[in-house]
């Protein structure tokens, strides 16, 4: 099939630029004696985890307990858990995580843990976890010289055991240049190797010291201090990453195909991809140097000015070329947020479509697809028996 007999709108995914990205990033990991663990939120795909996995990742990061039990599923045998856990419901789901594979939780408080120790302990199981160090977002995480007292406070918890150190130094996406992502890039190194060194004082030793993000990633992947590195965005890239500099448009292998649907406007357009398929994301964390809501492929002069939830608005000049019943591809402005929006994506190389990928780590974990269809007997979280995909 070719790309202009799909329908509108579409998810499109370059499969050439994204094995290019995938391969890139890993070859640096590699020279550098790194281990990549990329995270899974970016594309909530089992296909595309296997891809990085197959490519040279040695473990994922996840962004939602539903992603860490989907890729456990898959045989996937490294995982970290982005954020702290609280509640029954989470706390047993960590356990059952525990005991299937080599799971590291991150915490940055005290709060929730003795109760996650105790069913720790009911379980007979021990659960590894990373202090989150803040090195700039000041979202979760303590300051470098917190970390050794927190650890000495954990150690009396006897099912919890220290492994390192991690952070995410995502106040570089409130940068407005390309300037700015150096200047996140090194606060991410220097507060990771302080926290490192007040801990080394104090007695305890980091085997994991875990950062990431992908605008900041080619300034820090060669860091003595950090051993594993956590992008996400680099497998698909996007407008926000190009207004930092981070990539190109030829770097981009996610984009949204629409249709021009109305001219209702000698200065406008209308196409059929909204919010729904685009986000109203203009820049996380304050960035402000995008313009509109996508960057639009072989008319980078055009601005998508409006979404609704289901259409678009671009300003165009008067005796512009494109009309009603023309294409458009968009490079969103956060395809972390496009890719979420869509339960496929349409995999091209050049013109042609080689093959779906389904986005099948995302929706509500507490309906089972047995209970989706209409089946009331069942209430777990999917097939456990379904075999492995990784050996």
């Amino acid at each position: 099939m070719y790309k202009s007999e799909l329908k509108t709108p579409a998810v499109l995914v370059d499969l050439d630029i994204l094995e290019a990205n995938i391969a890139r990033y890993q070859a640096l990991c590699d020279k550098h004696h790194k281990q990549l663990w990329p995270m899974t939120k970016t594309h909530k795909s089992i296909e595309l985890t296997l891809m990085q996995h197959n490519s040279g990742a040695t473990g994922f990061l996840c962004g939602t307990l539903d992603e860490c039990e989907a890729i456990c599923r898959a045989g996937v045998k490294n995982i970290m858990y982005a954020y702290p856990v609280a509640g029954s419901v989470s706390i047993k789901r960590v356990i059952e995580l525990a005991k299937a594979c080599d799971f590291i939780l991150r915490l940055d408080c005290f709060d929730s843990v003795p109760a996650l120790n105790d069913a720790a302990q009911a379980a007979g199981v021990n659960i590894n976890y990373t202090v989150i160090i803040d090195t700039g977002l000041h979202r979760f995480g303590m300051a470098p010289n917190q970390a050794a007292p927190f650890v000495r406070q954990m150690s009396k918890m006897n099912h919890l055991t220290f492994k390192g150190i991690s952070t995410h130094p995502g106040h570089v996406y409130g940068g407005g240049k390309p300037e700015d992502v150096v200047a996140c890039a090194a606060d991410e190194r220097n507060l990771m190797a302080e926290a490192k060194h007040y801990l080394a004082e104090a007695g305890f030793a980091c085997e994991i010291v875990s950062s990431g993000s992908t605008p900041t990633f080619a300034g820090s992947v060669d860091d003595p201090v950090i051993t594993i590195f956590h992008p996400g965005n680099y497998v698909f890239f996007d407008a926000i990453q190009m207004s930092l500099g981070t990539a190109t448009v030829a770097d981009c292998s996610l984009s949204v195909l629409a249709t021009v649907i109305s001219r209702s406007a000698l200065d406008r357009l209308v196409i059929d991809a909204g919010a729904k398929c685009l986000g109203l994301d203009q820049g996380a964390h304050g960035q402000g140097m995008l313009k509109g809501f996508g960057y639009i492929k072989d008319h980078p002069e055009l601005e998508l000015y409006s979404l609704s939830e289901e259409v678009g608005k671009i300003h165009i000049r008067p005796g512009f070329p494109l009309k009603v019943g023309d294409r458009v591809e968009i490079i969103p402005n956060h395809a972390c947020s496009s890719a979420n929006l869509t339960s496929c994506f349409m995999g091209c190389r050049g013109d042609m479509v080689e093959r779906a990928i389904r986005v099948d780590i995302r929706g509500n974990s507490s309906l089972s697809p047995a209970l989706c269809a209409g089946d009331q007997r069942s209430g777990s979280g999917g097939d456990d028996k379904k075999p492995p995909l990784i050996k």
